[in-house]
């Protein structure tokens, strides 16, 4: 019995007790290094906020530098316990490269939402035309950008196709530029109703006095010449301005005497049939 004692007494002092303290140290390191970690954080999140970027993208990378701190902080606890790191290391490796297969997609998309964030093509707010979708944008994930369309309808947008894709922002400008096309009959004076045109643009609510409307002659056709009238608005009343104009415009017709030859009504007919 005293044999056993003793064997275990030896046990304890050759197998037990280092491992305790090895676990104590582990312990501590592990406390330490998040308090060191957790700083670092507090620094990165400070800095990223004096350059004024987005809230999401500084969550984001405060989330991957304190995770990639982590994973060699447990490295290193796992190397001081004793245990074989190499082959983790590895498993982490072969796990990292299998998942980025299976999410290509996923982090195509995360990539793409990273460079919008950075390079910031347009803002939450702007109107913009993209990927076969044209809204306002409401959010800028990592992942999908969020739109509201006209007719009220929320499309979400993968950052990679949006990204992809020519982007048009429409609100990016103080003003926007619209153009009104009016066709007139031969034999009129043009001059005289392009100047009367021009001043009844001014008089359309919403339209900018600079730049000033202009009235040109875009096309002619077999009917008559074809007016463009370019008037310059705020961006977010684009399309009251463009509906005011254009009714503008069709009342100006109505009051000229514009009508369709009844020849040319029956040679469209006859086409469309």
């Amino acid at each position: 019995m005293d044999a056993i004692i003793n064997q275990l007494k030896s046990l304890a002092l050759t197998e037990a007790l280092p491992f305790l303290l090895k676990a104590m140290g582990a312990l501590v390191l592990w406390f330490v290094g998040r308090t060191i970690i957790n700083g670092f954080r507090r620094v990165l999140n400070m800095a990223l906020q004096k350059r004024q970027l987005d809230a999401t993208l500084i969550r984001y990378v405060e989330s991957l530098f304190a995770g990639s701190l982590t994973i060699l902080l447990l490295l290193g606890i796992l190397g001081m316990m004793g245990v074989e790191t190499t082959s983790f290391a590895a498993l982490l490796a072969a796990a990292g490269i299998a998942i980025g297969t299976a999410w290509s997609g996923l982090l195509s998309n995360f990539a793409a939402g990273i460079f919008l964030l950075v390079l910031r093509p347009f803002r939450v707010g702007d109107e913009i035309a993209a990927a076969g979708v044209t809204g306002v944008v409401q959010e800028i994930g990592l992942f999908a950008t969020t739109l509201d369309t006209a007719d009220n309808l929320r499309i979400s947008v993968g950052n990679n196709r949006l990204f992809g894709d020519n982007i048009v922002n429409f609100t990016h400008h103080p003003h926007r530029k619209l153009v009104i096309k009016v066709p007139l009959l031969h034999g009129g004076d043009v001059r005289m109703q392009m100047k009367a045109l021009q001043e009844l643009m001014t008089t359309v609510p919403g339209v900018l006095q600079q730049p000033a409307p202009s009235v040109k002659v875009a096309e002619f056709t077999a009917l008559g010449p074809v007016l463009g009238i370019g008037v310059h608005c705020k961006p977010v009343e684009a399309t009251d301005v463009q509906a005011a104009a254009t009714n503008a415009a069709a009342d100006f017709l109505v009051a000229s005497g514009y009508t369709v030859p009844v020849d040319t009504v029956r040679n469209l007919t006859a086409k469309a049939g």
